[in-house]
């Protein structure tokens, strides 16, 4: 019985042992960032847009096109899935020529280079 005690103590005094004894202070200084005040006065980082719908449309020549849609109105088109495509920039209205692309994510037909295509 002593034997077990004595064993569990010893197992319970050598757990402890191992705890950090030291004190933990938090500092909100942290570590000096040499970099700080270049990142305080740098100027605000705009994301690109997001992609908002990806279609593939099929137009009267029997020709595919995929669109990917983005959130700001302008648009990639590609003439296959895994190419990189051209970019087309949002419509705006007062544009001395008009974009080469007319219709919206939400539209089903839309038309591109004067062809008609629909989803």
């Amino acid at each position: 019985m002593n034997r077990i005690i004595s064993s569990t103590i010893l197992a319970a005094a050598a757990a402890l042992a191992g705890c950090d004894q030291s004190d933990h202070n938090l500092s909100a200084t942290g570590p000096y960032d040499p970099q700080a005040n270049a990142a305080a006065n740098a100027a605000a980082v705009t994301l690109p847009p997001a992609i908002a719908a990806s279609k593939a449309y099929r137009c009267k020549d029997n020709s595919l096109v995929y669109i990917d849609w983005y959130s700001d109105g302008s648009a990639r088109v590609k003439a296959s899935r895994t190419e990189a495509g051209t970019p087309v920039p949002a419509p705006t209205p007062d544009a001395a020529e008009p974009s080469p692309l007319t219709g919206s994510a939400t539209a089903t037909s839309i038309t591109y280079n004067g062809k008609t295509c629909h989803l």
